[in-house]
């Protein structure tokens, strides 16, 4: 992340993300599949590490393999195969779009940090070593188990997460650079999936 400072002076906490041009591998139409939608490719991948099935698909859009291939949806550009998606086209400064992608994968983290629980926390009741600790999970003599679906300790993080109404505050179109304010799911590095 990083900030910069708006025609008032303000100073806004932006995430910067990288959308070098993006090809059109494929263009679905309702007579051929069903419905209409615009298969993206992303980033320069590696002939050696693509599937066979996958450089057929590259091949005929005529492209080198890429690392990822995303799909939208209601896409209101008329794009041909092969052709190449600048972030101009698409986005203006002061949009509203929606960032998704897979979040930090945490481990395994006990429910205070997993649920927010706040523990027992006090030094009462005679209790020793309990302070981060669930706390009862289940019945007695009926239903004799734990239901479905309590919150306990267990992995967090690296799941799929879409961060909506996030703002353009700049575009940099000769780096091929967005400056969307706030911060978006996932790692540094890792791919982001923007939508308007």
């Amino acid at each position: 992340m990083t900030s910069i400072f708006d025609a008032e002076g303000k100073n806004i906490a932006c995430t910067v993300i990288e959308a070098s041009p993006n090809v059109v591998t494929q263009v679905k139409t309702m007579e051929s599949d069903g419905y209409d939608a615009i298969q993206l490719a992303y980033g320069e991948g590696k002939v050696k590490q693509t599937t066979k099935p996958l450089q057929g698909h590259f091949d005929k859009a005529g492209t080198t393999p890429k690392q990822k291939v995303v799909e939208f949806r209601s896409y209101d550009v008329n794009k041909n195969l092969g052709d190449q998606i600048d972030i101009t086209e698409i986005f203006t400064e002061g949009d509203k779009v929606s960032a998704v992608g897979t979040s930090k994968g945490k481990g395994f983290q006990g429910v205070v940090k997993r649920h927010g629980f706040s523990g027992v926390g006090q030094s009462t009741h005679g209790q020793h070593n309990r302070l981060r600790a669930p706390g009862s999970v289940g019945a007695s003599a009926w239903p004799s188990r734990v239901f479905k679906g309590v919150r306990m300790a267990g992995r967090m993080g690296g799941d799929r997460v879409k961060t909506k109404n996030l703002k353009i505050v700049k575009l940099l179109p000769e780096k091929h650079l967005i400056l969307i304010q706030g911060s978006v799911p996932g790692h540094k590095g890792s791919f982001v999936i923007i939508e308007k």
